[in-house]
């Protein structure tokens, strides 16, 4: 599958919050509460450091959001963190692991060395798989870091890529 990835306008909100809510709501990934409402949802994804970014296959449909921005803040913003959602309908084609990459090359250009993703549900292997394939690998793991809604306390890992310049 071909993606156009282009950045995130504001126009593009009611696309991605199309694919965050069933994400959000689902509970078993993202840190946030599943009923969390629109605009806060909003102001999670889209920071004024950061980047987002919109990706559509070759029929114009939506297929996956991602954000980019500093994981910390100083002399450590050179790594960014970086959170993706693919669209339901799109998943098991191929597009986490395309997006992934294609972040990580927006994520060089903009300056930064690493990638690092602090909050990878174990139970989520499907991401998992697509991260390794995308060359991350697993640094860590936090015991019983996240609460999934029916597998209860299960632990996340967190993630790391260096980034050539």
């Amino acid at each position: 599958m071909k993606l156009s990835v282009a950045e995130q306008t504001e126009t593009d909100w009611a696309d991605v919050w199309s694919v965050l809510e069933p994400a959000f709501r689902a509970g078993e990934s993202y840190p946030l509460p599943r009923d969390v409402n629109e605009a806060d949802a909003k102001t999670y994804w889209i920071k004024t450091n950061g980047y987002n970014a919109i990706a559509r296959d070759d029929a114009g449909d939506i297929v996956g959001v991602y954000y980019l921005r500093p994981d910390q803040g100083g002399p450590g913003d050179h790594i960014c963190n970086a959170g993706y959602v693919i669209a339901e309908a799109a998943r098991g084609r191929g597009c986490a692991v395309a997006l992934c990459r294609q972040s990580q090359a927006q994520a060089s250009a903009i300056g930064f060395r690493g990638m690092k993703f602090n909050l990878v549900v174990v139970s989520n292997q499907a991401a998992i798989a697509a991260w390794r394939k995308a060359g991350m690998a697993i640094i860590g793991t936090v015991p019983r870091a996240f609460r999934h809604p029916q597998l209860g306390l299960v632990d996340a890992h967190i993630m790391f890529r260096t980034l050539e310049p």
